[in-house]
Formats: structure tokens, sequence, C-alpha cells
């Protein structure tokens, strides 16, 4: 038996050692971490809070130094988790000192590296960038899945839960003073940039780049800073040979994390059938101890039975006040139908309006969406455009596609939503007229 666990221990240890070194340098835990975060040992509970508070502020773009302190860390994940989806109730009930959990968290991460494909998104945040990329997005994503509840979940909040619309304003007010210096912050990195590749035409090898990249013109003014691009691109190939052989041993992985859960679910029913024994066993004790108990236990079942018989005439009388009521709603909304015609029909030619100007663009012949990053291209042959967003770098043509056509494509888009954006304020300020209709001594002056 021993000789046949030990080649799938081998596999294991493989597997669990491929994807430590897969994940990046900062975050790359000890393989030993997580198999004692198997058998839920309290000595890999901080590690692995450490683990996933590193990757999830590398997945968020947020900069993260380990002397913060472990609860702002634990409470961190916690959110992060929420927000990406993780439903888990027995993780947002993990103490908030790091001292239990750690099977707990182990889980949460396989969650993360198997729904949010985790080590393919690091690997692309952190990928060594020797051109001058851009992020292009022309797609027309719907809300997140993990995010569609979330009006739901914020209306069944109590009073307590509220937050002051003065509050949200100024929290308004701020994004919008953000975005703006990061739109200009841009504006100021695009001039650089094209000035780099204008002085730069005609340095490169490549004639289809024809252009240097601010990491080339860097390396050109000081040529010693190669030694850390080298090291950086060498780190980046070891990362990459790991995670080849982690896809390969990936099934390993996981037909272990199969038996974690069985095992799991083996304590959960021994706790369960610990807490029925015990709750049956109270009883019979209380009656041999309480001469009493026998009396107790008449009067307890025959307000029992009169409760059963209350909620059955509860029961009738809810049905024949729904009934009621119902039928008055009826009534109401056939009134109201035959006054709000009007109304229905001008929301409808408005609607249809907005469909039609949107008509243009569906009938437009359908182009492959882009999506990710893309290289910055110098062109100065083409008079029409100056820069483009290529694909890939190599000697045959590449797919390519111009600056302007991509900013045609999002003007049209944004001329699509602000129509969409006017409709909805139209409609919301219809609903909060007939509301205001309806309060006594209450005058509504729009801004």
């Amino acid at each position: 038996m021993r000789r046949r666990q030990e080649p799938r221990d081998r596999a294991l240890s493989a597997a669990v050692g491929a994807l430590c070194r897969a994940l990046p340098p900062p975050a790359r835990p000890a393989p030993d971490t997580l198999r004692r975060a198997r058998f839920d040992r309290p000595q890999a509970t901080l590690d692995c809070w450490r683990l996933l508070y590193a990757l999830l502020k590398q997945i968020h773009g947020s900069k993260w130094t380990e002397s913060d302190a472990i609860d702002n860390q634990i409470r961190f994940v916690k959110s992060a988790l929420w927000y990406h989806g993780y439903d888990r109730p027995e993780l947002y009930q993990l103490p908030s000192d790091g001292s239990a959990g750690s099977r707990e968290l182990l889980l949460a991460f396989s969650w993360l590296l198997h729904r949010h494909s985790l080590l393919e998104q690091l690997l692309a945040r952190n990928r060594v960038k020797t051109g001058d990329e851009t992020s292009v997005c022309t797609c027309e994503d719907d809300l997140p899945s993990s995010q569609k509840g979330t009006a739901e979940i914020a209306l069944e909040c109590g009073p307590e839960d509220r937050v002051d619309v003065r509050y949200l304003q100024w929290l308004n007010g701020r994004l919008k003073f953000q975005w703006r210096s990061l739109h200009a912050q841009h504006q100021e990195q695009c001039k650089l940039l094209h000035k780099i590749h204008l002085f730069t035409s005609g340095s490169h090898t490549d004639q289809i780049l024809g252009h240097l990249s601010v990491t080339e013109t860097d390396l050109v003014r000081q040529p010693e800073n190669y030694k850390q691009l080298l090291q950086l691109l060498e780190s980046e190939t070891m990362q990459l040979e790991a995670f080849l052989e982690w896809k390969q041993l990936e099934p390993v992985y996981w037909q272990w994390m199969e038996t974690v859960l069985d095992n799991m679910a083996e304590e959960g029913k021994k706790c369960e059938s610990r807490d029925a024994h015990v709750e049956k066993s109270r009883l019979p004790k209380a009656t041999l101890c309480c001469p009493w108990a026998d009396s107790l236990t008449g009067q307890i079942d025959r307000l029992s039975r009169d409760l059963m018989t209350f909620r059955d005439q509860l029961h009738k009388l809810v049905t024949r006040r729904k009934a009621a009521w119902c039928e008055k709603v009826k009534i109401r909304e056939e009134e109201l139908q035959k006054e709000g015609f009007s109304t229905a029909a001008k929301k409808i030619q408005e609607s249809a309006e907005l469909k039609l100007l949107d008509l243009t663009c569906l009938c437009a012949p359908t182009k492959n969406k882009m999506h990710g990053l893309c290289r910055l291209v110098f062109r100065s042959k083409h008079p029409a455009s100056k820069t483009g967003f290529s694909r890939s770098v190599s000697k045959e043509p590449v797919s390519a596609v111009s600056a302007t056509e991509v900013i045609r494509d999002l003007q049209m888009r944004e001329a699509s939503l602000e129509r969409e954006l006017k409709q909805l304020q139209e409609e919301c300020r219809q609903r909060l007229d007939e509301i205001a209709e309806g309060l006594d001594g209450v005058i509504c002056i729009s801004p």
C-alpha cells in the first residue's frame, strides 16, 4: 500500500511545487504551507492570509507591504472575496486575529485559482513589457453575475445601514476629479510617447515597428540597465516554465482538493450527529431529575396544539384578505390603464426612436471586438492615421487597427450611452413627479 501511495505523493508534491513557483515572487508561498492547510493546522493560517492578501492586492492593482497589520489584511481579503462572488459563510466567520481557519483559506485560494484563472491573470499583469502598450476595449460586457445581486442586497439593508445622500454626492465629485486627473495624465503620457516614437523613427531593426519603445530608448541611453531587464526576463521565463509544468499536473491538485472536501464533509456529519445525540439525551435526563417535568411537557403539548389552531385560522384570514386586496388592485389597474394610455404611448414612441438611432450601429458590418493590451506602433506613411494598434510583432503582415477607427467606435458607443442616460433621467424625473404629487404641503423645485 505504501508503494502505491509514493508515486501519488510525488506527483502531488510536484504539482504543489509547480503551483507555488508559478505564482509571482512577492506572493510565492512555501509548498509546506498548502500541505499544512489541508489538515487545518493553525501554524499555516497567517501564511494563508498573507498569500491571499498579496494575490488579491495584485489583482486589484494596489500597492501592498508586508508591514500591514494582520487584521487589516484579513478585512481586505474578506471584502475582496465577497466582491469576487465567494459566498461560503464559514470564511467570513473566521477570527480576525488569524488564529484558525487555514483549511478554509485553502478552499478560497483554490476557488480563485479555478474560477477566476488566477495564474493567467497574474502572469498577464506581471509580464515584462518591452514595448509601449495600451489597453483597448470595444466590448459591450454585461454586469458580472457576481455583482447582479448587489442592488437587491442593498435594498434589504435596514435604516441603520443607509448612507447619507450628501456623502454619495461627495464621493461622486471626488470620483469625477480623480477621473479628470487620470485623463490629463494619460494625455501627457500620449504626448511623450509620440515624441519618442517620432524621434526614434527608423532606428529599429524590425521594419514593421520602425521605432524604439520607451524601454528600448532607456537601454540606448543607459546600457547598464540591461542587467536588471535580463534578470526580470529570466525570472519571467522560470515562472512560465513552472506554469507549463503546473498545467500538466493540474488534475493531480484537483483530485487532492476533492479529498480535502470529502474530509470536511465527514467532519461536518460527525459534528451534526454529535449535536443531535446531545439534544436527544437532554430531555430524559431532565425528566429523571425533575418530577414536575411530565406535567410541564403536557402543558407544552397543549400550547403547541393551540398555536397550530391559531396558525390555521390566521392563514385562512390572510387568504381572504389577500383575495379582497387583489380584486381592488385589479380594479384600480384597469382605471389607471385608461388614464395612462397616452403616457404609455409616449414612452413607447421614445423607446422606438432610441432603437432607431442605434439601428445604424446594429446594421453595420460586424467587426471583431477588441479587448486587452495592444502595442502602440507609429505610422508616419499613412496620413489618415499616425498611430496604430498592433496585436503582434513579426516579419509577416500583422492584424492592426488604426487609432482613429477605435476612437470612432468609442464615440458611437458614447453617444448611444448618453441617449440611454437621458431616457433614464427622464423616467426618473417623471417618477419623482408622481411621488411628489402624493405628498401634501411639499413643493419640489427642479435644480
